[in-house]
């Protein structure tokens, strides 16, 4: 009985502590792209990321050509030229990889400089939705943009716009 009583009073805290938690929503990517240094940012990435890659497709172009001459005169060459053909088509090769993994590795380039132009953006979003939290009370500020498991959520607790605002920027 004492039990039963006991567990009755734990569950009504529970539910109390559980009620009086406030949460609120945002959406990132609608956050983000209604912020023009993030859409210029983007722009910059592009343009580096084209440049890159049509680099690495110029070395893996030159390493197919040194492999199509060496196959229309592998009939001709002796061991050792074909050795070092072989050799000069991986050397080739390796370096396209080297220069895909120095320009879009995890510490490549792109990785640097998406660092360097979209976190400083990301980390003023980050600021603004804590100062709102903090001055509203919520417990827990959820990104509907990543949260894949939100079906529906009421539009009254998405402080989009709000953080927008605290930025500077109106909708």
């Amino acid at each position: 009985m004492k039990k039963t009583i006991l567990l009755m009073l734990l569950f009504v805290a529970c539910a109390f502590t559980a009620s009086a938690q406030k949460f609120a929503l945002i959406d990132m990517e609608y956050i983000l792209n209604s912020i023009p240094a993030y859409e210029q940012a983007n722009n910059q990435l592009n343009q580096a990321s084209q440049q890159y890659q049509s680099e690495v497709e110029a070395k893996a172009k030159e390493a197919e050509a040194l492999y199509k001459d060496y196959q229309k005169a592998s009939a001709s060459l002796t061991a050792a030229q074909k050795t070092q053909r072989e050799e000069a088509i991986v050397a080739k090769e390796r370096e396209a990889a080297e220069l895909r993994k120095k320009y879009f590795g995890p510490d490549g380039e792109m990785a640097k400089k998406q660092e360097a132009l979209v976190a400083p953006i990301q980390d003023k979003i980050y600021q603004a939705v804590k100062q709102i939290a903090e001055q509203k009370g919520y417990a827990v500020v959820v990104d509907r943009a990543s949260a894949q498991s939100i079906i529906f959520a009421t539009p009254s607790i998405d402080i989009s716009n709000e953080v927008l605002s605290k930025l500077g920027y109106s909708n």
